[in-house]
């Protein structure tokens, strides 16, 4: 997570004191208020009373992996979701939610905000699967639950402004995860093209065009290109580039 992405212990207290005094008549229920940088989704930060998963969470990267988070980056409403939650037909995300249930978190309710600074924002409620009544509550009071994450987002932003220069976040949201080339790579590669047709496109050596992929392997932390590039499809974070082999 970057040193310079919602950092500041004394602000981020702040919020997380009102935002558990508003929730306070939901009986102390668990949650995390999460921001990510959709362009470059290492930036990562959060406020929770779930420190003890969150340690762990943002150790691994798993806003990598997490299908809420994947799910909530193309929504604008609320949803509930367990561990069969799908983001794409086929695909499982066992080793988060292996992990999760050992915190007792196996599913929850999730609201989202995109807001105007390329971030995506959510509040997300965690239940332990013996409280069903509390998704009824929760989605009684979605309208206000959503209007909490609005106003609290918009104080954190404000906080933030206050305290530093005018480009500040144009600065720590301005920078894509990619560089322009490993992007180029990437998105030839999701429209179906082999390493050695990217390297002839490109006017480059096949050994550039793997070094890229590798690149970006490394920075999402996964296993291999395949997953590299669905992940970046699946969060977005492929630019389309417009070339002469598209025209």
């Amino acid at each position: 997570m970057s040193r310079s992405f919602f950092d500041n212990e004394i602000i981020n207290n702040e919020i997380k004191r009102d935002l558990e005094s508003e929730l306070t008549k939901y009986n102390n229920i668990k949650y995390v208020y999460a921001i990510m940088n959709k362009r470059n989704p290492v930036d990562f930060s959060v406020i929770s009373n779930r420190t003890d998963w969150f340690e762990l969470y943002t150790k691994n990267n798993f806003q990598f992996i997490d299908p809420v988070l994947i799910t909530a980056s193309n929504r604008l409403t609320p949803f509930s979701w367990d561990e069969n939650l799908i983001v794409e037909p086929g695909v499982k995300f066992s080793t988060l939610f292996d992990a999760a249930k050992g915190y007792n978190i196996v599913n929850g309710y999730t609201f989202v905000l995109h807001d105007h600074h390329h971030n995506l924002v959510v509040l997300s409620f965690f239940l332990d699967g013996h409280h069903s009544g509390d998704v009824g509550k929760l989605e009684k009071n979605k309208n206000k639950l959503q209007m909490l994450l609005i106003i609290t987002h918009e104080s954190l932003i404000t906080k933030y402004q206050n305290i530093n220069s005018v480009g500040y976040f144009e600065r720590i949201n301005g920078k894509e995860i990619f560089s322009a080339r490993e992007n180029e790579v990437l998105y030839l590669a999701s429209m179906g093209k082999s390493y050695q047709e990217i390297a002839l496109i490109l006017g480059v050596k096949l050994t550039t065009i793997k070094y890229h992929i590798g690149n970006a392997v490394k920075k999402l932390g996964v296993t291999n290109a395949k997953h590299a590039i669905r992940l970046g499809m699946e969060l977005q974070l492929i630019r389309p580039v417009l070339l002469d082999v598209e025209k």
